[in-house]
């Protein structure tokens, strides 16, 4: 596992050139999408993702912000040629509005597009060297997050005295929930939305949100070693005060920029 790129940040509506959740993780091996929300692939030809190593695409819940960039991403993938199988990881009545899509539009993939409904919490998918499990959220619909791991530590690694594979949480939208940390506990590198600022903690929770030092205290409780944050409210222009607020709890926070490359160590 090497790092996160981040190709969207914002939270339900586009703003301050901020676009909807969207990240690339790159595993040895391949490229996993987390989230396809509007615009997704305008920034995958932006930022030089190959498509073509898209191997597995994981969708945390149907909220738009989240998912109705993956139809065009999907379409423009066959027109463009792929022939190697993609597979769909996400809520199960996605494959309806998929299939949906697809037949109205008299769509056909030249590719094998292979979906998997995600189960309330655990096992995922399994490649070469990384193993996936979800977890679910507090959301006001269904949610999940997602749990990457390596499945043992590269020989760098292991010459530098670790001696597990690296991990990557991805939190998806939730209110705040002590049990989350439980779920993902020494990760390595985490997620985590916040959506506002903590003034305005009372409309997170309503809202099924989080803030800046909700997030980072589940961090800290999860004993995390570095956290990003994201999915930010379109009222806010300027987000420096996000990482400020949640680094007073949780020191290693780093805003999760578009366009950053997180390399993980």
């Amino acid at each position: 596992m090497q790092g996160v790129t981040i190709l969207g940040n914002n939270s339900a509506v586009p703003a301050f050139d901020r676009h909807p959740t969207s990240q690339v993780l790159t595993t040895r091996e391949q490229l996993y999408l987390i989230d396809c929300g509007e615009g997704t692939q305008i920034q995958i030809i932006h930022y030089k993702i190959r498509r073509s190593k898209i191997h597995r695409i994981f969708i945390s819940h149907l909220h738009g912000d989240h998912y109705f960039g993956l139809i065009g991403l999907i379409n423009s993938m066959g027109l463009l040629g792929r022939i190697q199988p993609l597979h769909i990881h996400g809520p199960a009545p996605l494959w309806e509005i998929l299939q949906l899509q697809l037949r109205e539009a008299d769509t056909h993939l030249p590719f094998d597009l292979q979906f998997h409904p995600l189960p309330a919490e655990g096992f995922v998918a399994e490649d070469k060297n990384t193993v996936v499990h979800c977890f679910p959220t507090n959301h006001r619909i269904s949610c999940w997050g997602f749990l990457f791991e390596e499945k043992q530590p590269t020989r760098a690694e292991k010459d530098a005295g670790r001696t597990r594979g690296l991990s990557y949480a991805f939190c998806a939208d939730t209110r705040y929930d002590p049990a989350m940390a439980e779920r993902i506990r020494g990760v390595d590198w985490m997620y985590h939305e916040t959506t506002y600022l903590d003034e305005l903690r009372s409309t997170a929770e309503a809202r099924y949100h989080s803030t800046t030092r909700q997030a980072a205290e589940i961090a800290r409780q999860a004993g995390a070693s570095h956290l990003l944050i994201g999915h930010f409210s379109s009222k806010y222009a300027e987000l420096e005060a996000f990482q400020q607020e949640a680094a007073e709890v949780f020191p290693n926070t780093y805003l999760a920029t578009e366009g950053t490359t997180f390399l993980f160590r």
